[in-house]
């Protein structure tokens, strides 16, 4: 795990969501200074909020179970679940970086409710929705870690394809988590788009820098063995 340099998280897509996660911060900025301190959904919100909110069953059993997901209860129960697979992989690092990436998320997402204020149902904290980034932050991590393994055993897809397979897994689970909390009246559609930004930014950064700290530990490490 730690016999590699910084690339071991990232190769060979670390310039692709380097980049991606500079634009991701960018959109979750924007959004923020358009939508601070208001309570009310935006003209694209209120478009896609009439085609979603509200849904029926048993369409509102997925979106319930869904949420259910992002729930401290659930969140904690599939970060406990991954960071056992990582373990018994014996494979540390990826274990540090699930729970710090999935954590700094999560941890970002709720400061930036704070910082914005933007609110519904008359003064909940809604951008960004903390539940979509959790999701996404996840599935990201996790297609992060799967798509190295695959790299480093010679079986990957190829740079490109990798990126997309990372990107697809991103955009699925963000994706589901999002209608889920716009169906269910909890966010508005921009909270959601904001929620998998923060993931898409947040993500890497955490990747670089387990790997950052993991290396210099190493290296200190072997540096008293001699």
């Amino acid at each position: 795990m730690t016999g590699r340099p910084a690339a071991a998280m990232l190769p060979p897509l670390r310039v692709w969501l380097g980049l991606i996660a500079t634009l991701a911060a960018l959109v979750v900025a924007v959004l923020g200074i358009r939508y601070a301190d208001e309570g009310e959904p935006g003209m694209v919100d209120a478009r896609i909020q009439a085609a979603v909110d509200g849904v029926g069953p048993p369409w509102r059993y997925v979106a319930l179970a869904a949420d259910s997901l992002g729930e401290p209860v659930g969140a904690a129960t599939l970060v406990a679940a991954t960071v056992t697979g990582c373990l018994l992989l014996r494979r540390p690092r990826a274990a540090v970086f699930i729970v710090a990436g999935v954590g700094m998320t999560v941890g970002t997402a709720t400061l930036l409710k704070h910082l914005v204020g933007r609110t519904i149902h008359g003064g909940y904290l809604s951008y960004p929705s903390g539940h979509t980034a959790f999701a996404t932050a996840l599935a990201l991590a996790v297609a992060m870690l799967a798509t190295r393994r695959r790299d480093r055993d010679g079986l990957g897809p190829g740079r490109t394809a990798g990126t997309l397979l990372v990107l697809a897994a991103a955009l699925v689970a963000g994706a589901a988590m999002g209608w889920a909390q716009v169906a269910l009246g909890a966010h508005y559609p921009t909270d959601a788009l904001g929620g998998w930004c923060t993931a898409l930014a947040v993500i890497p950064a955490t990747a670089w820098l387990v790997n950052r700290t993991a290396d210099r530990l190493a290296d200190a490490g072997r540096r008293e063995r001699r």
